[in-house]
């Protein structure tokens, strides 16, 4: 079926992606998967083609459009490239908001050109050691010292967590627990106390930075908190929509990308004297995945559209990324198997497309947390 979210000027859009990924991402890709952290160059390069603060205002330097399909073309096209180092989503669709949205017109003006120029390099600290996706059980605190906070914890598993210059903090500023209390503090690099762990070694999207994080009495002046004291949990609920449905709209284009590469494959390989595709069972596969990936794509097409219109539900969000990523690690697993041996080789597509795609399911709320948002709210 014809696709009817996009125009033309989408279009484009995707067109000068592909021109970027080609000349920017595509010859270092392989050299990043091997230092773990991607060139700070090629922020830069993002932030002069116009990719990075797309929602921001243009008087900051952003793209001034709220419109989130050019959002989606971008995880579009990326996840297509295997470009999983550049996370340039994160930083425009997850932790944009909390800057555009809660930042005074001072801290705009200090860090939105930045953000879009590609200079200051974003994250978010949520995940504790301890504490996974459980927001309210975070321990990491923020004691009043005046005209400062005196910040203490530790954070894991934090996605641009090397290269980051602004973080994004989630700490506890009073000491009643659950989900009052959390505020949103961001800690810049060079700050006294802040201090960067390990860059994690994971099985997958060996290119992304992944890193620990320390705060050791950090001095955070009381000019980086992100809009009211205590109303942290609140704004990560209103936000959290958002980066599920950019974590959907990954995973479909990923389940399709490496469906394509399959389907390509298995009419080329023989077995038998005759090609893959020559067997009933190989059709069988290709059939339910197909089937599955055309239903998927027209729910997530759906929620970017509602999401466009302000209209998103947090428990059609969870729809979304639960089944969307569910779908591309069935996926990517199924076409492994039919790629048999060849596909258990770690150069192979069909491989990268196993073990970058396994976090989905994970990061930004587990699937059965989102089983249990979906749950909760039908069964109220």
């Amino acid at each position: 079926m014809q696709r009817e979210l996009y125009t033309e000027e989408h279009e484009d859009f995707r067109a000068t992606v592909r021109a970027f990924l080609a000349r920017e991402v595509a010859p270092h890709h392989a050299r990043w998967e091997q230092q773990g952290v991607v060139d700070r160059s090629a922020w830069l390069a993002a932030g002069r083609a116009g990719l990075l603060g797309l929602a921001v205002e243009e008087r900051y330097g952003g793209g001034g459009s709220a419109d989130f399909r050019f959002a989606a073309v971008l995880a579009e096209e990326f996840v297509r490239a295997g470009a999983s180092g550049l996370a340039v989503g994160l930083h425009n669709d997850v932790i944009g908001p909390y800057l555009t949205g809660l930042a005074t017109e001072e801290q705009k003006e200090r860090w939105l050109p930045g953000f879009c120029s590609g200079e200051l390099v974003t994250a978010i600290a949520m995940t504790e050691p301890e504490t996974g996706s459980d927001l309210q059980a975070i321990r990491t605190t923020a004691v009043d010292a005046g005209d400062h906070y005196l910040l203490n914890g530790a954070k894991t598993f934090i996605s641009n967590g090397i290269l980051a210059d602004l973080v994004v903090v989630v700490a506890r500023t009073t000491a009643e627990g659950g989900a009052y209390g959390l505020s949103l503090l961001v800690v810049e690099r060079g700050t006294l106390g802040f201090e960067r762990g390990r860059n994690l070694d994971k099985i997958g999207q060996k290119a992304q930075d992944t890193a620990e994080l320390f705060f050791r009495d950090a001095r955070v002046p009381k000019a980086n908190l992100l809009g009211e004291e205590h109303q942290g949990f609140l704004y990560l609920m209103r936000n959290l929509a958002q980066e599920r449905l950019t974590i959907a709209v990954a995973a479909i284009a990923a389940a399709e990308a490496v469906l394509a590469e399959t389907i390509g494959y298995v009419k080329q390989r023989t077995a038998f004297g005759r090609p893959l595709a020559g067997l009933q069972h190989v059709r069988f596969e290709i059939a339910e995945l197909a089937t599955e990936c055309a239903v998927t794509r027209a729910f997530v097409d759906r929620c970017v559209s509602e999401h466009n219109r302000y209209a998103l539900t947090p428990v059609d969000a969870s729809m979304a990324k639960w089944w969307a990523t569910e779908l591309q690690k069935r996926t990517a697993d199924r076409c492994l198997q039919l790629h048999g041996g060849s596909g258990y080789m770690s150069d192979s597509a069909v491989a990268r497309a196993f073990t970058d795609g396994r976090v989905q399911t994970i990061y930004g709320g587990t699937t059965e947390i989102m089983k249990e948002i979906v749950g909760r709210a039908l069964l109220a």
